[in-house]
């Protein structure tokens, strides 16, 4: 219970964190470039504490849910309110690389954030690869709960959740636990995690018959039995792609496929790097995929599959950090530190998607008055001046709606429903 809580609590932390240092990033460039930014402030609603340091307030508000940074005549109609003292410091008076830089750097910090949560991670615990079952003993991850027989998957081709009806995992049953190293079955040695699914397929499977098991822990060498199950999976001869599938001894095991590289400082930090970018990459394909992901999440709601790769909201996050720490214990840290890095980067490729009131949809703005002005000095005519901030209102509006709904909805999907990736 404690595990879980400290789960929950360092990615809300690390959530609230890099909002905060996103801000920051505005603040920076902002003063960087002489505009007037007066507040920036942890949190929303009204103010706990707050002191004042040169033009800026800084401070806590009473809401936790992210921060802001209050730059002056971010619009026309802010830059009204001005004083003439501080018109020449407005934002939309800035060239518009100027501002291009001070929107984007919100989004940079975040990429910055990715990279540096990925480097502590690797430096902590490595990078684990799979290995293919030829080259690895057949060493337990963890016993499942159940038995899928009917080799029903989710999204991401790994059994589906358990839920009523479904047999309990003879592994389990057993007393197979993780990390245990099963060295024969049946009486058939498996040297091999694949020499240990051939023997296993070799073995009687009508949930009655004491199958021996032979398995050391510790050190120890333990013989038991298991009582097999048959249910319907793939011929290991097939192929990938192929959806054939014949009557099969299962056992409800995770095996552990995986070995773990360690790095150092260097090599640790292009390692990191990499990851980065594979993330940066497949986000925007995630994004893409956002529409089409709203049907199951709705389905989520009243009980459906949840798509353990669809739309998850703050709430699903930390729920996946405290199981993470449950189920993993300290090695659960790597999985926090890749979920907080993989938030990091969808935040910040998101923030960037050219519409209001998204920070990109200010680049835009900023770009498309540019060009008008440009436009209009080749032809000899009047510079047009700023965009009307009020004729973009109703889309601006439309947005943050479709935004707060989306929300609405995620938050509730992970309450209700949530993902599990621990099964």
């Amino acid at each position: 219970m404690w595990a879980y809580a400290l789960g929950v609590v360092l990615v809300a932390i690390g959530i609230l964190v890099s909002v905060y240092i996103h801000e920051a990033g505005h603040l920076v460039t902002a003063k960087m470039f002489g505009m007037k930014a007066t507040r920036f402030f942890f949190g929303f609603g009204p103010t706990l504490w707050s002191f004042q340091k040169g033009e800026t307030e800084y401070g806590i508000k009473a809401l936790p849910f992210g921060g802001f940074c209050k730059i002056l005549g971010m619009t026309p109609e802010e830059e009204d309110e001005m004083s003439e003292k501080d018109k020449p410091r407005s934002f939309i008076r800035f060239p518009a690389w100027k501002r291009t830089v001070v929107l984007v750097a919100g989004s940079l910090t975040h990429f910055v954030l990715a990279f540096v949560f990925l480097w502590v991670a690797i430096l902590i615990w490595g990078i684990t690869i799979q290995v293919p079952p030829a080259q690895t003993a057949a060493v337990v991850d963890h016993p499942a709960k159940c038995v899928v027989l009917g080799n029903e998957t989710d999204s991401t081709g790994n059994p589906r959740p358990c839920k009523a009806g479904d047999p309990a995992s003879p592994a389990a049953a057993a007393g197979l636990k993780s990390g245990d190293r099963v060295t024969s079955i049946n009486s058939i040695q498996t040297p091999t995690y694949a020499a240990f699914q051939q023997a296993l397929r070799k073995s009687p499977a009508d949930g009655k018959t004491a199958v021996p098991l032979t398995y050391v822990r510790d050190g120890k060498t333990i013989i038991t039995t298991v009582k097999l199950l048959t249910g319907q999976r793939r011929p290991l001869t097939a192929s990938p792609n192929s959806k054939a599938l014949v009557g099969t001894p299962v056992i409800g095991l995770y095996a552990d496929l995986s070995r773990t590289t360690h790095y150092g400082p260097i090599d640790g930090a292009g390692k990191a790097a990499q990851l980065t970018g594979t993330i940066f990459a497949g986000t925007f394909g995630a994004i893409a995929q956002v529409p089409e992901k709203i049907p199951n999440l709705l389905g989520s709601l009243v009980g459906g599959h949840r798509d353990v790769n669809g739309p998850v909201s703050v709430v699903g996050v930390s729920r996946l950090g405290g199981e993470s720490l449950e189920n993993q214990g300290p090695a659960g840290g790597f999985l926090i530190l890749t979920i907080l890095a993989s938030l990091n980067v969808f935040i910040g490729v998101f923030n960037l998607v050219p519409l209001l009131p998204m920070d990109g949809g200010h680049v835009i703005v900023a770009w498309f008055q540019r060009t008008r002005s440009w436009f209009a000095l080749r032809r000899g005519r009047p510079d047009p001046g700023p965009v009307d901030y009020a004729k973009l209102l109703p889309l601006t509006y439309a947005v943050a709606l479709v935004l707060v709904v989306f929300g609405v909805l995620t938050v509730a999907a992970d309450i209700v429903n949530p993902i599990q990736i621990f099964q």
